[in-house]
């Protein structure tokens, strides 16, 4: 019998993203055996010390590092991550295939609707993009770096005394957690981390059977719209610690249209931009949209906060 492992970090939700990907697969192909490996990444370890920006090109992620250089070592067959945690380039030797559909992009605010949270409320995220967008919309609030898993990170409006706490929305779901949501934020002043809501599913290049019985599940359309997103991404040199929204979207005529905002951490600068093209071309898409933002001034606010970065790391 032919068995593929399957490696993923240890929280509950990388555990509930393996399931929901191997379910369809098991009953596909019920002569291999599907085993699961938890990895542990380097931000599940150490849940204080500020965390390294990731390069967008050549970095690591302290999310996805440990995973893919078990990958590499033969360790696994495939890691199933939260593709927003990816490095927009592969390690040599490592693709990503086409993901297995995607879940609601948006952020969702928990505890709380924006419009009532009272004058200086506390509100709990790590993320700069999250943080610069709340001040966008709302400079009167005071933003708590938070970390973790998902329900710890809900506990904390009670253990902290936090007002709310902004989550994604697709790993609430998926780990049945709807109930939480006080409001699901909109697309239009919150666009999500490039790739959010999506799994990236990571092989060898030269294992032909593992990527063969894995991209089965593959959605091709949703591999357009989060190759647009993340080619935007790696033109404006960014990573997952840095505060760019992006997403794609199919359009009734064929193309395919993404939308993108940068934003600087106090909220007060944002560029913003929307470009359609051709759904066979989604990294041109993604590099002219990145052109386009750049023109406005987004390498100067993306510079900033790099500074800012290394400020706090040093």
């Amino acid at each position: 019998m032919t068995t593929i492992v399957i490696g993923s970090r240890a929280s509950n939700l990388a555990k509930a993203q393996v399931r929901a990907f191997l379910a369809p697969l098991r009953e596909r192909f019920p002569e291999v055996s599907f085993a699961h490996r938890v990895i542990l990444e380097a931000g599940d370890r150490d849940r204080r010390s500020p965390l390294p920006g990731v390069s967008a090109v050549n970095g690591g992620s302290a999310f996805s590092s440990e995973q893919e250089a078990a990958l590499a070592r033969g360790d696994v067959d495939a890691v199933v991550h939260s593709l927003k945690d990816l490095p927009t380039a592969n390690p040599p030797g490592l693709v990503l295939l086409p993901p297995p559909g995607r879940e609601d992009v948006r952020d969702a605010l928990c505890g709380s609707t924006l419009a009532g949270l009272r004058q200086g409320a506390r509100v709990g995220t790590g993320a700069p993009r999250r943080i610069a967008q709340l001040l966008a919309v709302r400079p009167d609030l005071e933003l708590v770096p938070i970390r973790g898993n998902v329900p710890p990170r809900l506990k904390k409006i009670e253990t902290m005394g936090l007002d709310a706490v902004v989550l994604a929305v697709a790993g609430l779901r998926r780990l049945g957690l709807e109930g939480s949501v006080g409001e699901i934020l909109p697309l239009d002043l919150f666009p999500p981390s490039p790739g959010q809501g999506a799994l990236g599913i990571q092989v060898r290049e030269d294992n032909a059977v593992a990527r063969e019985i894995l991209s089965t599940t593959g959605d091709l359309a949703v591999d357009a719209h989060v190759r647009a997103e993340r080619a935007l991404l790696a033109e404006l040199h960014g990573g997952c610690s840095v505060p760019v929204g992006a997403y794609a979207e199919s359009r009734p005529d064929g193309q395919l249209s993404l939308t993108a905002q940068v934003t600087s951490l106090n909220g007060t600068e944002r560029v913003s931009g929307t470009l359609a093209g051709s759904s066979a071309e989604p990294e041109k898409l993604g590099a002219a949209l990145a052109t386009e933002l750049i023109g406005q001034g987004a390498r100067s606010i993306l510079d900033a906060v790099r500074s800012a970065d290394r400020d706090q790391l040093s």
